[in-house]
């Protein structure tokens, strides 16, 4: 089936941004876990793995637009230094993806491309309700009883 192309592009767009997500994700995961700081290790390999699930879900659904996904041109990842600035490169990611799927959402509608749609929708929530939300918790957290009290939380 034959895709549309203004859907298209903002497939690409997204992937993209997921990809790269993912790539940042793994940094800080890997991080985390180096510093001995398991409870964020695994919390943020889980959104590696959430933001791989999501890349390939969106390459799956260019394949059967017959488009062929191109997995290099995402953008470089922001790796932060510390556990705060780790959580805001995060979070503007999760913004950045967010208003990249709305945008790609408006666009499916005007296209009446309505599978994508509904596709992107789940993402969307997944996005806004899951990752950015976890994040903004973190950093109010962080915020409420200091860096080295929440560090100290998640070591166990």
């Amino acid at each position: 089936m034959k895709g549309n192309a203004k859907v298209l592009e903002q497939l690409q767009i997204l992937l993209n941004n997921e990809l790269m997500a993912r790539d940042q994700y793994m940094a800080h995961a890997i991080q985390f876990k180096d510093w001995g700081l398991n409870k964020l290790h695994e919390r943020l390999h889980h959104e590696m793995e959430e933001e791989t699930e999501h890349a390939e879900a969106i390459m799956e659904r260019m394949l059967f637009l017959e488009a062929e996904p191109n997995i290099n041109a995402q953008e470089k990842a922001n790796v932060g230094a510390d556990v705060a600035s780790m959580f805001k490169n995060d979070l503007q990611v999760e913004y950045d993806v967010g208003q990249s799927l709305k945008d790609a959402i408006a666009i499916c509608e005007q296209e009446q491309d309505y599978i994508t749609r509904k596709m992107l929708i789940q993402l969307l929530d997944d996005t806004e309700m899951d990752h950015a939300y976890w994040l903004e918790q973190q950093l109010r957290l962080i915020d409420m009883i200091g860096v080295e009290n929440y560090i100290q939380k998640q070591m166990v």
